[in-house]
C-alpha cells in the first residue's frame, strides 16, 4: 500500500515523536510543503491520525477476509490463515501497525470508528474459533479471551520486529501461528 506523501510523513513523525509531540508545521516541513497545503488535504492533525489508523485497520481486515476466504470452510485452516495474514501485516507494514499505540489520542468519534473496525476483526477470528470449538478442533473454554490474547500477540510484532533481525516475516508468522494455536487449545499436529 502506497501512502500519500503527507500521510507517510505524518506516520513517520507520529511514530518518532508521538501524536502530541508532532506538529502540523513539522509534518509540512518533512513533506516540503506549506502548512496550508496540509490543511487543504486534511482538516487537522487529528484527521491525519484518524485516516492513518483507519487505513491500517481496513487493510488488515481486507487481508484477513481474503485469507479466510482462501482457506475455505475448515476452521483450523481459516484460523491459521488469518493469524498468518495479521502477523505478516504487522511485520511488513510496521510503521502503520505501530500507530495502534496512538488510539488513545483519537477524539471520541474517530476512536469509535476505529474500535468498530478492530472489533470486526476480533469477531471474525472469534467466529472461526467458535466454529473450531464446535468441531472439536479447539478446546479453549474462554474463546473471547483467547482471541483477544492472539490479537494482542499479533499486534505486538509491530513493536519488536526488525527487518535486519534473525527471522524473516514468514518465519515469525509461522511461530505466531503455533503460539496462537496453543492459545485456542489446538491439540493436533503442529503442522498441516
Amino acid at each position: 500500500m502506497d501512502l500519500h506523501p503527507i500521510l507517510r510523513h505524518a506516520m513517520e513523525a507520529f511514530n518518532e515523536q508521538g501524536y502530541h509531540g508532532t506538529s502540523v508545521r513539522g509534518i509540512a516541513a518533512r513533506v516540503g510543503v506549506t502548512v496550508p497545503a496540509i490543511y487543504y488535504h486534511y482538516a487537522n492533525k487529528q484527521a491525519l491520525l484518524a485516516t492513518l489508523l483507519e487505513t491500517s485497520m481496513k487493510d488488515v481486515l481486507d487481508r484477513s477476509r481474503a485469507a479466510s476466504a482462501q482457506a475455505g470452510e475448515d476452521p483450523l485452516a481459516r484460523f491459521r490463515s488469518m493469524v498468518e495474514s495479521i502477523v505478516l501485516y504487522m511485520a511488513n507494514r510496521k510503521g502503520l501497525a505501530f500507530l495502534d499505540t496512538e488510539i488513545r489520542s483519537l477524539e471520541p468519534a474517530n476512536r469509535a470508528r476505529y474500535v468498530a473496525l478492530r472489533d470486526y476483526l476480533e469477531h471474525m477470528l472469534l467466529d472461526t474459533v467458535r466454529a473450531g470449538i464446535a468441531e472439536g478442533v479447539f478446546t479453549t473454554p474462554i474463546p473471547e479471551d483467547a482471541v483477544r490474547a492472539v490479537l494482542v500477540m499479533c499486534q505486538g510484532v509491530a513493536n519488536w520486529y526488525r527487518p535486519d533481525g534473525p527471522l524473516a516475516p514468514a518465519e515469525i508468522a509461522g511461530r505466531q501461528v503455533l503460539l496462537s494455536l496453543g492459545t485456542v487449545g489446538y491439540r493436533g499436529p503442529a503442522t498441516g
